[in-house]
């Protein structure tokens, strides 16, 4: 049988790998001599020999990644080029799951001119922020390494916590003019490396900024600063009747900032929508300081819907320093309903015959045995004991939620439910969703370490999928707990693994991208919620073509022309803004089949 392209790529990555990139001889970078230059990657440094000799200035973000048939090296003062067979090329081993490579990049930056955080820059970030808004010292900063996917850490130069729009436009002009990387952070919950700090970089915290500013509930809208946390803004409307329906498992600590960098969604988003459906209007401090404003407070601004383009972005267009979002009328009933099945292919069928009816619940969910072991042992939300467990909302007009729930009651039992209940009280509905949203934290009572993922399927692939997951966990030996908002097909598998077994790690972290891949195969994403950020960059050329791409970074550009932004996240290869435009012409080492790229 053939193989695909997917099963090609497998299988060169039990291959010796190496990097190459291009260089030239020019310190900006766009020298008229571009060459190719090895790169030795030995755990997370990256060496470059030649550079030592040239003063060749490497452009980190034109990385291919390449098999070791051979390592060109090339000389700065003439083009020429000479192929070293592997048989000569140092040993070297392609990092797991592109870490080794990716972390390389996350701390060499852009590959654009950068400059040293010293004291003099710090003095002007003082001036701005004060003593109290400014974190040097070596023992604070790690408290911002990583974000809550830790497999990934870089120390940053400085932590800046502004209280107000014009000190984050006070810290951002100086950055532009000094050519210095920031991230900008919220509460630190997200998964996918999106707040992962910038070697030479400085972090931009938004926690300070955490008042809401106005409530209009006559047009059902508040007003909030990123560091609101989700919970807060339906605590503050509850009283009246309202709520925010975005919410995501982290709701008690994820601030409203990061929901809008990640377009976070929740169990609730399969009704309601995501962040984005949420989000008016949006006031931003630009990469080089400048202020807009994006969208406003009616439900459909004419022009461009720039505030759609900026949700979801990752913190990669610049910073929102107020945000306007659409409240909602609590409804006037709700009724949870658990349903037990032996297995997750029949809970999946379930869910099938649900929107087939022609429902739209306010959500569904499932959780497989594993998941519910855990979250049962943390807050004993008394879940029955079996294969697949699906917990399905309805709310609205009280008689119509009754009609519903009774069908709903009727297509799980023809699905092989062996148990239905539905929660009496709200007390016990409140139980339910805390064993839900409980599970990822649960899971580390069953498991040391685990990978967390973030993939979409269509609903109707959900028993395959899953079928295949579970022979793909056999077939690896590692356990993989399903936790998912199954009404839209967003799965959060969980890859259960012991880092200190030898191997167990890199077969967890195969696994996890194994399981994307077949995502991807399926019609799905590679994120549904969790974002990009560092963990899945590299999984981007796999879902999109070099047109997708092109494009989306020539919107990147319009927003961040010198790549400051969060500027190591989302795409394998960040686009020189200077790049000439058009159609992408492979390298000659791309042509000779020693490079490829991702």
């Amino acid at each position: 049988m053939p193989q695909t392209r997917n099963d090609q790529r497998r299988n060169r990555l039990t291959q010796p790998w190496t990097a190459v990139a291009i260089a030239s001889n020019q310190p900006n970078g766009f020298g008229p001599k571009p060459y190719a230059v090895e790169l030795q990657i030995f755990g997370s440094q990256i060496f470059d020999p030649i550079k030592k000799e040239t003063g060749a200035h490497l452009l980190p973000f034109l990385f291919h990644l390449c098999r070791v048939n051979a390592v060109i090296a090339g000389n700065a003062e003439t083009d020429a080029q000479e192929r070293i067979p592997t048989e000569n090329a140092p040993g070297l081993t392609f990092g797991r799951r592109g870490t080794t490579l990716s972390r390389a990049r996350s701390q060499e930056g852009s590959g654009l001119n950068r400059t040293l955080v010293d004291a003099r820059i710090l003095q002007e970030f003082r001036a701005v922020v004060g003593d109290s808004g400014l974190i040097t010292s070596q023992e604070e900063l790690k408290t911002y390494e990583c974000d809550g996917l830790t497999n990934f850490r870089v120390v940053p130069q400085a932590v800046l916590l502004p209280r107000s729009t014009e000190q984050i436009q006070g810290i951002v002009r100086v950055c532009h003019r000094e050519r210095v990387p920031f991230v900008a952070r919220g509460s630190g919950t997200g998964l996918s490396g999106g707040a992962l700090p910038v070697k030479d970089g400085v972090v931009i915290s938004l926690a300070r900024m955490n008042r809401i500013l106005e409530i209009d509930f006559a047009n059902a809208l508040v007003v909030v600063e990123p560091g609101v946390i989700n919970q807060e803004v339906t605590g503050r409307v509850a009283p009246q009747g309202f709520f925010y329906a975005p919410d995501p498992s982290s709701q008690s600590i994820c601030s409203i900032g990061g929901n809008v960098a990640e377009n976070s969604g929740g169990a609730h988003c399969l009704k309601y929508g995501f962040t984005t459906t949420h989000v008016l209007g949006l006031e931003v401090v630009l990469p080089d300081g400048s202020l807009a404003h994006l969208g406003n407070k009616t439900l459909d601004a004419p022009g461009y819907d720039l505030s759609g383009v900026f949700v979801g972005s990752e913190g990669t267009l610049g910073i929102a320093t107020k945000i306007t979002l659409r409240i909602v009328k609590r409804p006037d009933c709700i009724q949870t309903l658990l349903a037990a099945f032996n297995s997750t292919s029949e809970a999946g069928a379930a869910v099938s015959g649900i929107i087939a009816a022609g429902m739209l619940p306010a959500a569904i969910e499932m959780m497989d045995n594993l998941a519910i072991q855990a979250a049962e042992a943390a807050v004993h939300a008394n879940y029955p004991n079996c294969g697949a467990l699906l917990l399905v909302e309805l709310d609205g007009p009280t008689a119509e939620v009754e009609v519903l729930m009774c069908q709903v009651d009727e297509i799980c039992r023809k699905c092989g439910a062996g148990e239905i209940r539905v929660a009496q009280t709200e007390a016990e509905r409140v139980l339910v969703w805390k064993g839900r949203k409980a599970a990822f934290a649960a899971v580390g009572r069953i498991s040391p370490n685990y990978i967390v993922q973030d993939g979409v399927i269509p609903r109707t692939a959900l028993p395959r999928v899953m079928t295949e997951i579970a022979r793909l966990s056999a077939e690896a030996g590692i356990r993989v707990a399903n936790v998912f908002h199954a009404g839209d097909g967003n799965l959060h598998p969980l890859v259960l693994y012991d880092r200190r077994i030898e191997g167990q790690e890199h077969a967890a972290e195969v696994l996890a991208n194994r399981i994307l891949e077949l995502c991807i195969e399926a019609g799905g994403s590679i994120t549904g919620e969790h974002g990009v950020g560092e963990e899945k960059k590299m999984m981007m050329s796999k879902m999109y073509a070099e047109p997708d791409l092109e494009t989306m970074q020539r919107v990147r550009c319009a927003f961040d022309p010198e790549q400051l932004s969060n500027p190591t996240k989302v795409f394998p290869r960040p686009r020189l803004c200077g790049e000439q435009p058009g159609d992408y012409q492979p390298h000659p080492v791309e042509l000779a089949g020693i490079a490829e790229r991702f």
